[in-house]
């Protein structure tokens, strides 16, 4: 599981910043990328990475605001040219629908693949399979905006293969049954406890991804003991005034919302072009005094999302 960050701005696409777009890739878990916003330029940020457009599987929405849906349009026409044929799944507030029917409407764009378009709703998932679950709920930015918790299932302990081929026991079908924790008998009348050849499960990751927002409790719902919450700082903590005013958090409150969620690490984005070099790095000295495990974030950075390591694991 990582994390890639396409574009890192706030507002208007900059020189050094794009405007928002984070993949997740999850190329071992399903073999499949999902997007988080799409922001003008998207595309173009792609062609800069590994990333395959036909890989795209998933693309969540947080709002409506242009500076993370105007390169929707260009993704979704250069997928369908580029081979991609499996269905694109497009998970956004109300409005989303429509303003891309419309857009390949006017433009006479055909796409070779089927759209699905599911309606954000905060009393279920949104999403779920036998590996993930995908919730959101509403936060404070004057239109709708979200943010999505994206909860790996739990894997369950791996065969220790090695401890089984030291007792001779044959490789085969009763590798399956060992593995899930029966009891068998060998040939030789043996009795071999699956459960004492089978490693402890390890726990999923939970990653949280949140919309434009001023700081709200719903964030520290969606961020409750996350291994990354990805959160705005589009002002510093002297600019909270003018961060309130439109609707947006500064880096400290970004930083409180991950020390009363117990999240372990903490990435700052979407950062006004306004924070350059020396005074960017500043938002994240001053969301570090708050919350130590921060970084902010700039475009194509690659952040890895491990699992837990516990003792036993390290024994």
């Amino acid at each position: 599981m990582e994390l890639q960050f396409l574009g890192t701005g706030a507002g208007v696409p900059a020189k050094h910043r794009n405007v928002t777009s984070i993949a997740l890739k999850l190329l071992d878990e399903r073999n499949e990328v999902w997007l988080f916003d799409c922001g003008e330029g998207t595309q173009m940020q792609i062609l800069r990475t590994n990333i395959r457009p036909r890989k795209i599987g998933k693309i969540f929405i947080t709002h409506l605001h242009g500076d993370h849906i105007f390169g929707l349009p260009g993704l979704l026409s250069s997928r369908s040219f580029q081979g991609g044929n499996t269905p694109l799944e497009i998970y956004g507030p109300k409005g989303i629908e429509m303003f891309i029917k419309t857009s390949l409407a006017i433009s006479q764009t055909r796409l070779g693949y089927p759209l699905k378009f599911i309606a954000l709703n905060e009393a279920q998932p949104i999403f779920k399979d036998l590996h993930f679950s995908v919730y959101t709920k509403k936060l404070d930015h004057g239109i709708d905006s979200f943010g999505f918790r994206v909860v790996e299932h739990d894997h369950k302990g791996e065969l220790q293969v090695e401890k089984l081929k030291k007792l001779n026991i044959p490789a085969g079908p009763l590798y399956g049954k060992i593995k899930k924790g029966e009891i068998v008998q060998l040939a030789d009348g043996t009795i071999v406890d699956g459960k004492k050849f089978v490693g402890p499960d390890k726990k999923g990751r939970i990653l949280t991804i949140l919309g434009d927002t001023r700081k709200t409790e719903n964030s520290v719902i969606l961020a409750k003991n996350c291994d990354v919450l990805v959160h705005e700082s589009t002002f510093n903590k002297d600019e909270a005034k003018m961060a309130k005013s439109y609707f947006h958090s500064t880096s400290n409150q970004a930083a409180e919302v991950a020390k009363k969620a117990n999240a372990k690490r903490l990435l700052l984005t979407h950062i006004s072009a306004r924070y350059l070099g020396q005074s960017a790095l500043e938002l994240e000295k001053e969301a570090k005094e708050v919350f130590p495990n921060t970084k902010i974030v700039k475009d194509f950075d690659l952040v890895d999302v491990p699992f837990h390591v516990h003792e036993e694991d390290q024994a």
